[in-house]
């Protein structure tokens, strides 16, 4: 059984889950940023709302293309938890320490060079370290492989 799943294992399998995911993370992870920051939010609450949302846009970008392969909402989601939580886990523990660590981001505007520019390393490490977990999971048939049934 493992070898199946081992074939389809490639760097470039992983890259592309891990992008998709990295795609829903970021959406989350912009949108929870630009709002904790334009609200002038605590830290913390900004952090929070930032990997609620990339959960939910990580899912919800899952879910899309399964219920386009005729899943029902139900099985939609169970697909959606089964691809991406350890991924998106992962994606943001690293994204959100990276913005953490960064003295002044969390502090910053939205018109500050520092604010885009730790966000957007902070994805591109997320997406980095995230790579090879994603690998790890494909070739155990986890993680984005329980989705492959269902693209086109």
């Amino acid at each position: 059984m493992h070898e199946h799943h081992t074939a389809s294992a490639t760097w470039s399998a992983a890259a592309q889950a891990t992008l998709h995911c990295l795609t829903g993370c970021a959406i989350g992870e912009v949108l929870g940023m630009v709002i904790g920051t334009a609200f002038a939010l605590h830290n913390a609450a900004t952090v929070v709302i930032s990997i609620v949302l990339a959960f939910a846009f990580g899912y919800a970008l899952t879910m899309r293309g399964v219920l386009r392969a005729g899943l029902d909402v139900r099985s939609a989601l169970k697909v959606a938890l089964a691809a991406d939580t350890v991924s998106i886990a992962v994606m943001e523990i690293l994204d959100n320490l990276v913005i953490v660590a960064v003295p002044g981001a969390m502090d910053s505007g939205l018109g500050d060079l520092l604010f885009w520019g730790s966000l957007a390393a902070s994805l591109v490490i997320a997406f980095l370290f995230t790579t090879p977990v994603n690998r790890f999971m494909i070739s155990r048939g986890k993680g984005h492989a329980v989705v492959h049934q269902y693209h086109h």
